[in-house]
């Protein structure tokens, strides 16, 4: 069974309608926010009630560094943004003798140390059972998006590449998989997806030869990657993520990519609109399923009315499959399995003391 939706829980710790839910046979998982973290024992204790409900759920999270780090405290290393990487990149060593350089600097640190952030964030998660991060966004850093900003590695669309590819070395390092973001760009758009619609005018060449190009030069390096919520009219009238031309034609066909592909959080503002009309939760999954995406996200919603719009979305794409209005698909969910860690993770203990965690932690910025 294809079991498409990401939805969130409200607390610390699974209340009996959120294992109601979690048991739906087309929740495929569930994504984690700051509100459901104190501490790492409690966060483990977490991940292990979920797995004990259902060992095939997806547990993930956004968790990139610098302002986007769910769990900060108890322990966990605050990760730098991926802007200073980019910075690393174009600095020149200094050298003041014939031996190594001073400081590290330069592309090849900048890669080593993109390698050293990727191990660090996947085995720390792993170790209180966390299988997935929404990372690395491969944005180009126009300097016209606030919501982007210092999470993008550069503007240089070979130096987002290059540092991309070696931090999602580092997490494969871990046993961790990972979904880019957000396609084919979102780093020209001014407005914030989260709250506005946003648009890029650009065309569909200049896209590829720009934005769109890490997408391309990683296409058999990526788990999973998710759409941005823009709309590139040039293009298609719709948003990426419920864009065929850009899912099916172009990610799929043009760039050959065969991971896995999450919708962005369908609440968001720009994702309720569609050619002028604002859709339902079930529309908008329905809408971005058709499109192509393998999964879809429904966040803070368990927030809301005691989770009652995850209930509407879970009774809504019920119906839509009995009414053949959508397809389960198998490859879909085979990607979606893919996801999940099948090596053993090290507990928190064993991982303070295992050498490639402490020689990361020391390539670190």
């Amino acid at each position: 069974m294809h079991a498409p939706l990401i939805i969130d829980i409200a607390s610390t710790s699974l209340s009996k309608r959120d294992r109601q839910r979690l048991r739906h046979p087309l929740v495929g998982g569930l994504i984690l926010f700051s509100r459901n973290w104190e501490n790492r024992a409690q966060l483990s204790a977490l991940c292990k009630s979920i797995k004990a409900l259902r060992a095939d759920l997806l547990i993930a999270v956004d968790h990139e560094g610098g302002r986007v780090q769910r769990f900060k405290t108890d322990g966990f290393t605050h990760l730098p943004p991926m802007r200073a990487l980019g910075e690393m990149w174009l600095q020149a060593p200094q050298h003041t003798s014939k031996s190594a350089p001073d400081k590290r600097a330069g592309p090849l640190d900048a890669c080593n140390a993109a390698t050293a952030c990727g191990y660090v964030l996947g085995s720390e998660l792993r170790a209180c059972g966390v299988d997935l991060s929404f990372a690395p966004v491969l944005d180009l850093d126009h300097g016209r998006s606030g919501v982007i900003g210092d999470r993008a590695f550069s503007r240089d669309p070979a130096v987002v590449s290059l540092l991309a590819k070696s931090l999602v070395h580092g997490m494969l390092q871990s046993g961790m998989a990972h979904c880019a973001k957000h396609f084919p760009g979102h780093g020209y758009a001014k407005a914030d997806s989260h709250l506005a619609s946003a648009v890029d005018r650009r065309s569909l060449a200049a896209l590829l030869a720009d934005d769109a190009a890490p997408y391309r030069w990683l296409s058999n390096t990526l788990s999973a990657v998710m759409p941005a919520h823009v709309v590139y009219p040039q293009v298609d009238a719709l948003p990426a993520g419920f864009s065929p031309v850009w899912l099916q034609e172009v990610l799929r066909g043009r760039l050959g990519f065969t991971g896995a592909v999450f919708s962005d959080d369908l609440s968001m503002a720009a994702a309720r609109r569609v050619h002028g009309v604002e859709l339902s939760d079930t529309a908008a999954t329905l809408a971005a399923l058709q499109a192509g995406c393998d999964l879809t996200l429904l966040c803070n919603q368990s927030l809301v009315e005691d989770g009652a719009a995850i209930d509407r979305l879970l009774e809504g794409l019920t119906e839509a499959l009995l009414k053949g209005e959508w397809q389960a698909s198998e490859s879909a969910e085979t990607r979606r399995v893919a996801l999940i860690p099948t090596s053993p993770a090290l507990d928190w203990d064993a991982l303070m003391v295992q050498a490639a965690y402490m020689r990361a932690l020391d390539s670190l910025i």
